[in-house]
């Protein structure tokens, strides 16, 4: 991973560190957390086939479907290989686009390793149903490497419309509780740690959880930064 600050600020922590004087390494560390805008994030946006992932990551960006700078959207997977696309209001944040899990190119043993993992900061898993057994082992290998990850339930406006036929006294609203309720049990039912689940529309991602999702990504985003700094001084700091 490279050095977003550059070689003469690493070698100052490295200084202070073989001179004995943890007190200014300690400093020069805190200095560069408190320049958190300039720590550059990566995150891994990763579901199976066909679950609306694209069409999420240009809706996070803001960015029509139909942009020439969005990701390609389809009814087939468009997804062949990782690709990364800037955030226009966060200038160090990367979305990074992965392939689906579970197709031919990328088969759900061999899918970590195809996407390189340790490379991101954080993830969103995206499914259009239920949460099956391969975003639980996606989960759980993000959990061994102490990063965070979020799961985000696309499509739910299917699951409404489908629920209003079905159901004499509907309401939206505890429908959709219900199913948040029902991920988070099942989820944590497979081991996964207080899941995070949010619930968006496949045609208008700006509906039910998608700001809530923003607010959460926006409050926890220092957090990650100072987790990705971290990380970036202990691989440089052992070399």
């Amino acid at each position: 991973m490279d050095n977003p600050f550059g070689y003469e600020p690493i070698e100052e922590i490295k200084e202070a560190l073989q001179n004995n004087e943890p007190a200014v390494a300690v400093a020069k560390i805190q200095e560069y957390l408190d320049q958190q805008n300039e720590i550059p994030l990566h995150i891994g946006i990763t579901r199976e086939s066909g679950s609306g992932k694209s069409t999420f990551v240009n809706a996070f960006r803001g960015i029509d479907n139909r942009d020439e700078r969005a990701a390609p959207t389809g009814c087939v997977e468009t997804t062949s290989e990782v690709t990364p696309y800037h955030h226009p209001n966060y200038p160090n944040v990367t979305l990074w686009d992965l392939p689906g899990i579970g197709t031919t190119n990328f088969p759900a043993d061999k899918y970590l390793e195809h996407v390189g993992f340790e490379k991101f900061d954080f993830f969103i898993i995206i499914s259009a149903t239920r949460f099956r057994e391969n975003d639980v082992k996606i989960a759980q290998e993000i959990q061994k490497m102490g990063k965070k990850f979020y799961f985000v339930r696309s499509k739910i406006d299917n699951d409404l419309h489908n629920e209003e036929r079905s159901q004499r006294g509907f309401n939206a609203e505890r429908t959709l509780a219900q199913i948040r309720e029902n991920c988070i049990q099942g989820l944590q039912k497979q081991g996964v740690e207080a899941p995070q689940v949010f619930l968006v529309s496949s045609f208008d991602l700006h509906l039910y959880d998608f700001h809530l999702l923003e607010e959460t990504l926006e409050r926890e985003l220092p957090a990650h930064k100072r987790n990705a700094l971290l990380l970036i001084l202990w691989m440089i700091l052992k070399q």
